[in-house]
């Protein structure tokens, strides 16, 4: 009789730990099951349908900065498979990648159905069985160590090795909790800002392209392209931002004030070159064109937001008026009222508690033949393919783990 590996969860963890188990040992009988009617959900809406495969960061140490939770523990892991091997492996099966200017990785075709199509076809090719609408109600531990899962359909079935990768699930989190884990209490990550205010009202779909966000009275801060949005603030700075302070924003009700500074400038320098401006080009409307990369929109609320007229000459402002505005550039005070998060792109900080977890193989030091991958561990990362990078990882290593490979 085949041994049968069973993996919970068609994501990009699931299926990447599937199809390397499956392509590690032929002779495993490889299961995944999903609760969705469709598989691969994230991979396909991520980076907004293109697909972030992940970071082109081939230095392990610097490549596990980039998690506010997990750090530690990926280092090891990044030392055996890191973008680089995600990018071959890829590469191997057909799927051409691009680098981008920020270092982040897409398919050439910029569409993420290459990714999800490519994941499919290796799944089938391998022989791995995969089952929609078919959640899980249940896993025990049997005597002989093998485990007994319940589906949501009524269907019992056996696995020599079970696999954990559904994503962030409440339901899974407790049935771990029933088998001896450490669950770390889950609170939303990589997050939007609402924010009323009139200084962006009407202004949702401008950018900034090198904008600090800081979290005031706080040591946390992030630096990136800032998007003003309908309800408040987005783009990567925030992203960030939400995900180094997950906890701390959550234990504040995602209520408080930011700083921002929209052109990444030091106050005192913008100070001096406005002061310039005023000896220079005193008859010109300050009004009339903007700075720094600043969108017009913005930089004539920021004008009438720091006390001057909207039709003022350089010439026209005072010292203190000129401070104000540079104020407003490099220091303006907001308060955030609320987050929004996007449902399908939803990332959490928290799950399986790490120190359960041995990381050569993510697999548990709790209960025998129970690994991990993705989102339901304790691990997140900021924006930027990062999130995907854990998963491929995860996925990898621990495939070849449950095929009988040691990879030390």
């Amino acid at each position: 009789m085949r041994e049968r590996v069973i993996i919970i969860g068609g994501g990009a963890a699931g299926f990447y730990s599937a199809v390397a188990c499956a392509e590690a040992n032929p002779e495993l009988e490889v299961i995944i099951l999903e609760k969705g009617k469709e598989v691969l959900g994230k991979v396909l809406i991520s980076g907004g349908g293109r697909c972030n495969v992940t970071h082109a960061c081939f230095d392990p140490r610097e490549l596990a900065s980039f998690y506010p939770r997990g750090a530690r523990e990926l280092l090891g892991p990044f030392h055996k498979f890191q973008p680089g091997d995600t990018m071959e492996w890829f590469a191997d099966r057909g799927v051409e990648l691009k680098i981008e200017q920020d270092n982040r990785v897409f398919p050439v075709t910029d569409s993420s159905q290459t990714i999800a199509n490519c994941l499919l076809e290796m799944a089938d090719t391998s022989g791995v069985e995969v089952r929609k609408s078919c959640g899980v109600k249940s896993f025990v531990l049997l005597e002989d160590k093998r485990w007994l899962v319940t589906t949501t359909m009524g269907e019992e079935l056996t696995a020599d090795k079970l696999m954990v990768a559904p994503g962030s699930s409440k339901v899974i989190w407790d049935q771990l909790k029933k088998v001896g884990h450490k669950i770390v209490e889950p609170v939303p990550s990589l997050f939007t800002f609402n924010i009323k205010d009139d200084r962006i009202k009407g202004l949702g779909g401008i950018s900034l392209p090198k904008a600090t966000v800081q979290i005031a009275s706080s040591d946390l801060e992030a630096s990136g392209p800032l998007l003003i949005t309908h309800w408040g603030m987005s783009g990567p700075a925030v992203l960030r931002l939400s995900a180094w302070g997950a906890r701390e924003l959550n234990d504040r009700f995602y209520r408080f004030p930011i700083l921002i500074n929209w052109i990444g400038k030091d106050e005192n320098d913008v100070i001096t070159n406005f002061l310039h401006e005023k000896k220079v080009s005193g008859k010109k409307r300050i009004g009339n064109h903007a700075q720094y990369q600043v969108p017009l929109r913005l930089w004539k609320n920021m004008i009438i937001a720091a006390g001057i007229s909207s039709t003022a000459t350089w010439g026209d402002i005072s010292g203190k008026e000129l401070k104000a505005f540079a104020s407003e550039l490099c220091s303006a005070v907001f308060q955030v009222t609320g987050k929004s998060t996007f449902k399908e792109e939803f990332v959490t900080a928290g799950g399986v508690d790490l120190k359960d977890v041995d990381f050569k193989s993510f697999s548990s030091r709790v209960v025998p033949n129970l690994y991990f991958a993705g989102e339901i561990l304790n691990i997140d990362g900021i924006t930027g393919g990062f999130n995907f990078q854990a998963a491929w990882t995860g996925g990898w290593l621990a495939g070849n783990a449950m095929a009988g490979f040691s990879l030390d």
